[in-house]
């Protein structure tokens, strides 16, 4: 048995030796085409974006802001732009320690900065960038030049060029324009990849917020080449940045010149220019206002915000996109709302007292003793509490509520600035019963004194001017809701979509568009009548301010008529006295001069 076994051994162990070979070969073939398939990877297959990782490892780029681009009036003429500053800068890898006291000396004393100064701002640590600290700001002409002068011996200072936003008007617009002002750390790591920087200022309210992607560009930079350890080797040149595109706005500017000066002597208040055939605002001016340039300062101080920020006057507030009572310029919204019930149409006569009862109160007329057996027409034209009341008490506060709704009331215009827009109230019975905003459901039911109050415009209704603009807009352009909006961009401004039918009766409108006519011709708005202005409609008001302050005084107004091409709302918050003796005259010069205009093109 062992004899015939060991002969079947010895075949096994020799066929064994002779696959070992095999095996050998197999397995460094293996490993060889491993290798050179991880090579094809790597060097064909990845190797562009190796190469790309590489550069990025070699080359840093500086960045250098992009010049934003302008902001025009209708005429070209230029509202904001960017104004060129210089700032000094050290460029920490190439200056350590032992070499910065040296630099800092002669920097001192050949730009006559504090060297102390100098010191802080180099150990408040590089930027995010790492290659770049910012050592002094708004350099003047003087100083550049001497830096200049001695740039060779200043080695790892540098004098760069800073764009910062320009408002050559200063207060002009400001609520509309708007301001730039640095990215903040969670902006920038949202808008990262969207090519921001953490350098960056963007567009915070206004135009320059609405239109920052149109007007900021693309950034650029200097590009430096690095070695492993981030020490710069060399400048391979500049990579420039794209500048913004310029916008060229609806706003005009000797509109909004003359608005803002009817402004001045104001407590408070807003005027509103538009085209009601399309919604292109002409001006839009608010007062009190601020300086948009205070937001281009490299450097501000903790009072200069605080004087601006906890302003008690609210500066901040744009007044033309803020809710108040609107008084008796609403009353053509109570109109139509009468006329569209069918309770009161349009040849109606109403007798109107000194004054009619609802709950517990004697609303009164502002005369004190009626204006007799009139209608629609004239209750405007003397502006008739008591004729009015009994319209909007006929009519309830749903009809009231559906003509307002109609008219734009209640939501927002759609106007580009529009996150800043107040939506106002209009207060109706289910309103009430879902507690008002503020109680309990059911506890605050509607009363017949909210209903009379509503159909004055006065507490349980509150509207912003741009808003009253638009609806008085329908009044002058035949029946169409305009989409207010201070940038053309090529659009169709009269389409469907920007511009929609108001189901309103052509006879409804007439009467309103009559009464308005009254108003101006001999009744509340004949200070409207002059030299320099077309014919005109419009309507006063004059409002109790429902948060306690002294009245609000109001004008809407449209010209010519009977197809106004301008309406102008004025309004006065907290001025007694009536909207006819404040209001309308700030309107009227805004007329005048928009007229003198367009007789002059």
């Amino acid at each position: 048995m062992t004899r015939s076994a060991s002969p079947q051994r010895d075949a096994q162990r020799h066929s064994g030796l002779r696959q070992q070979p095999l095996v050998l070969f197999g397995l460094v073939l293996l490993f060889c085409s491993a290798m050179v398939a991880r090579l094809v990877w790597l060097q064909v297959l990845e190797g562009p974006r190796y190469r790309q990782l590489a550069d990025e490892n070699r080359i840093r780029l500086v960045p250098r802001s992009p010049t934003r681009g302008r902001l025009l009036d209708r005429k070209g003429r230029v509202l904001a732009s960017s104004k060129l500053t210089y700032s000094l800068y050290v460029e920490p890898r190439l200056v350590d320690d032992a070499a910065w006291p040296e630099l800092r000396d002669r920097l001192s004393s050949l730009m006559d900065l504090n060297p102390m100064t100098l010191d802080r701002r180099r150990q408040s640590g590089p930027d995010r960038n790492g290659y770049r600290i910012n050592l002094a700001s708004e350099l003047s002409s003087e100083q550049v030049l001497r830096f200049r002068e001695q740039s060779l011996g200043l080695k790892g200072a540098q004098v760069d060029v800073d764009i910062l936003r320009a408002y050559p008007y200063g207060t002009l617009a400001a609520h509309t324009l708007g301001y730039t002002q640095p990215i903040t750390e969670e902006e920038y790591t949202a808008l990262a990849d969207r090519g921001y920087k953490i350098r960056d200022r963007i567009g915070r309210i206004g135009v320059e917020a609405a239109y920052e992607s149109h007007l900021r560009g693309k950034w650029g930079g200097q590009m430096l080449e690095v070695n492993a350890m981030g020490e710069v080797q060399r400048h391979l040149g500049d990579r420039p940045s794209v500048a913004g595109k310029d916008l060229t706005l609806t706003l005009d500017l000797d509109l909004q010149k003359t608005a803002e000066q009817a402004l001045a002597d104001k407590p408070g208040g807003a005027i509103v220019a538009m085209d009601p055939r399309n919604g292109a605002i002409l001006a839009l001016a608010s007062n009190p206002n601020f300086d948009p340039n205070f937001f281009s300062k490299l450097v501000t101080t903790q009072k200069e915000y605080d004087a601006l920020f906890s302003n008690p006057k609210k500066p901040l507030l744009s007044r033309a996109m803020n809710a108040y009572d609107p008084g008796s310029t609403w009353k053509p919204v109570t109109a139509m709302a009468g006329m569209a019930s069918g309770k009161f149409p349009p040849e109606v006569k109403l007798n109107t007292t000194s004054c009619i009862t609802y709950g517990g109160h004697c609303f009164p007329d502002h005369n004190g003793a009626g204006f007799g057996r009139i209608g629609y027409a004239d209750a405007l034209r003397f502006s008739s509490n008591t004729f009015f009341y009994q319209v909007g008490v006929g009519s309830g506060s749903l009809a009231l509520k559906k003509a307002a709704t109609q008219l734009g009331f209640g939501r927002k215009t759609g106007i580009e600035i529009g996150w800043e827009e107040n939506v106002g109230l209009v207060g109706d019975e289910e309103w009430a019963k879902e507690g008002r905003g503020w109680a309990e459901p059911g506890s605050t039911p509607w009363i017949p004194e909210d209903m009379a109050s509503a159909s004055i415009g006065q507490s349980v209704v509150q509207i912003t001017p741009l808003q009253l603009a638009r609806a008085y807009s329908v009044f002058a352009n035949g029946g169409w809701l305009v989409t207010p909006h201070l940038a053309d961009q090529g659009l169709d401004w009269t389409a469907p979509s920007r511009r929609t039918k108001v189901p309103i009766k052509p006879s409804t409108l007439a009467k309103i568009r009559e009464g308005l006519r009254k108003v101006v011709e001999d009744g509340t708005g004949y200070g409207l009548n002059g030299e320099g202005i077309p014919p005109a409609a419009g309507k006063t008001g004059t409002a109790e301010d429902s948060t306690g302050g002294p009245d609000h005084a109001w004008f809407a107004s449209y010209a010519p008529y009977p197809n106004g091409e301008i309406v102008v709302v004025a309004f006065a918050q907290n001025t007694p006295g009536g909207g006819s003796v404040h209001a309308l005259p700030m309107a009227k010069k805004v007329i005048e001069v928009w007229n003198r205009n367009r007789k002059q093109n």
